[in-house]
């Protein structure tokens, strides 16, 4: 064998050489972050375990390890009552996303719409409405209240004999009558002229109407004493 093989093959060894030693220091340097890997774990798994201990210290009064294989076995028994409610709630989910976007246009009419009520005065007019609920609150006592639920009919009835036409006709003439009325006293007035308006047959026909009317309001409130007595009787007789 020559010189120039025996150098070649020299060569050769001592580049495998290289080649081994840079391969057996990447094992010791992983080799060595494995070991600081596990040192520190080492570490913090002694904390962990530590406050574990603590921890569970402080609840092995209300624990037990049969509880916990209990609280197993139940979530394994309802493992599909978990995924209908899991189904469930992915069904919830796409729901709301796709009612989303109909939402927002919901929102954005019910805005205009408050919006235009409010440039119409509505609120104005509620809050206006409330001082007025306000006023008969702080105007009336819970008796003047009681007394008009009990008087409530009549006063309907009243309302409603005002309602009728002819009624609205007559209070309407009524009105326009005294409008128009003018009528003029002199300071000096004797006896003797009134006696003279007493042969007067206008005067008669309005004295005797104002008699007539007076009769009937006599009559009215007479049979509305007499209903009213019927009433308390009728409800003394239910307390009985």
């Amino acid at each position: 064998m020559d010189y120039k093989q025996i150098e070649q093959q020299l060569v050769e060894i001592n580049q495998k050489l290289n080649l081994i030693t840079e391969y057996l220091q990447e094992q010791k340097r992983r080799q060595q972050e494995w070991d600081e890997l596990k040192n520190d774990l080492t570490l913090v798994g002694k904390d962990v375990f530590q406050t574990a201990v603590q921890e569970l210290d402080e609840i092995s009064y209300h624990f037990d390890t049969a509880d916990l294989l209990y609280l197993l076995k139940k979530m394994l028994r309802n493992t599909r009552n978990f995924t209908k409610m899991m189904d469930q709630l992915e069904s919830a989910t796409d729901f709301l996303h796709d009612i989303t976007p109909l939402g927002k246009h919901i929102l954005d009419e019910i805005m205009e719409n408050l919006t235009s009520l409010e440039q119409k005065g509505y609120f104005d007019f509620g809050r206006e409405a409330l001082k007025i609920f306000d006023t008969i609150v702080t105007s009336f006592t819970v008796e003047d209240v009681r007394l008009l639920r009990e008087n409530i009919t009549s006063i309907l009835l009243t309302i409603k004999s005002f309602t009728q036409p002819q009624m609205l006709s007559t209070i309407n003439n009524a009105l326009s009558f005294f409008q128009k009325m003018e009528v003029m006293v002199e300071e000096d007035v004797s006896y003797w002229s009134l006696l003279k308006e007493l042969r007067d047959p206008e005067f008669k026909r309005g004295l005797a109407f104002a008699i007539q009317f007076m009769k009937s309001m006599v009559h009215t409130n007479g049979n509305q004493v007499s209903q009213s007595d019927v009433q308390n009787k009728i409800m003394m007789k239910k307390e009985d």
